[in-house]
């Protein structure tokens, strides 16, 4: 009886594909600077390392998603809404950061991509934006001294 390889999980089998993917594009792209070898590396070297790396799990992974005993899962349609307001916060953010500053492009990044959750609340979006903001300033502007604007170049 001839067996016929059937994707079992959808959701490993797509997975593993991005990472042949991406590590085909990794390692493609690292062929175009001096690769070297292992005693003198050249810039391409890491990489190559990493697309390879990338390649062999994205190979494991698809090989796991196709066994007989992998566990069947399908892959939902993606939730169009969702990602919709995930993708405007970071726009939004980019445009905002330079004229407004990091305190209200953070707030606003926070928030809008907060709305992207089936169990968003006003409380808890204001709660985690002002934790986040301040964890950022922390580590961006005090940690490793950053030169990005707080504020809006009008309030100083």
């Amino acid at each position: 009886m001839k067996s016929r390889l059937r994707i079992r999980n959808e959701k490993d089998f797509g997975a593993g594909c991005i990472y042949l993917l991406a590590g085909a594009g990794f390692s493609l792209g690292a062929l175009g600077y001096r690769v070297g070898d292992a005693s003198r590396m050249g810039p391409g070297w890491f990489p190559l390392c990493v697309g390879l790396l990338l390649v062999l799990i994205g190979i494991l992974v698809v090989a796991q998603s196709v066994r007989p005993h992998a566990a069947p899962e399908t892959v939902k349609r993606p939730d169009l809404r969702s990602l919709a307001w995930v993708l405007g916060a970071v726009v939004l953010f980019g445009l905002l950061l330079q004229p407004a500053g990091l305190v209200i492009a953070l707030v606003v990044l926070v928030v809008v991509s907060s709305r992207a959750s089936h169990e968003f609340t006003w409380r808890a979006a204001l709660i985690n934006s002002v934790l986040l903001t301040l964890f950022s300033i922390g580590v961006f502007v005090e940690g490793i001294h950053l030169s990005i604007g707080l504020w809006p170049e009008f309030l100083g």
